[in-house]
């Protein structure tokens, strides 16, 4: 197709006019050779994506927003309150996932984004009070030290349930 091509300074290779047209002006000093392929290669499209109307993601926006409102609204401390039973929740998840149990698969992501949102709004507290990163991490090193490990608020109403489940078996066999 080519014939035979000798190695030599770029400024001596001879081609013949033909090859040379579909090479693109460059910067590159070296040869460059391209294979044309005669049968055209078309490539996947995502036609896999969900169609989603635009007044989906309006409103998704629009509860967001509300959300972060919400979360504005709280002090700190009711925000690092919220955060460590976030984190409680998200660990009884993994357990259930791990134990095979049922559970809402989507329920990591949303305990995740508003685990980030609430942090979120913590830093951005910390900005305009003019902590600078190195301290936010120092203050968030010294605040999870302190933190008291207790069940997260979905074990101690699963806990209260059955509580009360015995309470009324014990008063039925009495």
């Amino acid at each position: 197709m080519l014939g035979a091509i000798s190695i030599a300074p770029p400024s001596t290779v001879a081609l013949p006019q033909k090859l040379l047209s579909p090479i693109a002006k460059s910067s590159f000093s070296g040869l460059r050779l391209q294979h044309v392929c005669p049968v055209a290669i078309r490539l996947p499209t995502a036609s896999f994506r969900r169609s989603s109307s635009p007044s989906s993601s309006v409103v998704k926006m629009a509860k967001r927003e509300e959300e972060m409102k919400e979360i504005r609204t709280k002090t700190t401390e009711e925000i690092n309150e919220e955060v460590v039973d976030l984190k409680g929740e998200l660990f009884m998840l993994r357990l259930q996932k791990s134990a095979r149990n049922e559970f809402t698969s989507s329920e990591f992501r949303r305990m995740r984004k508003r685990i980030a949102r609430l942090l979120t709004v913590k830093r951005e507290r910390e900005i305009e009070d003019g902590i600078g990163k190195r301290l936010s991490r120092k203050f968030d090193r010294q605040w999870k030290r302190s933190i008291i490990v207790r069940p997260p608020p979905s074990l101690k109403k699963l806990q209260e349930e059955e509580a009360a489940a015995e309470a009324a078996e014990a008063a039925k066999s009495a």
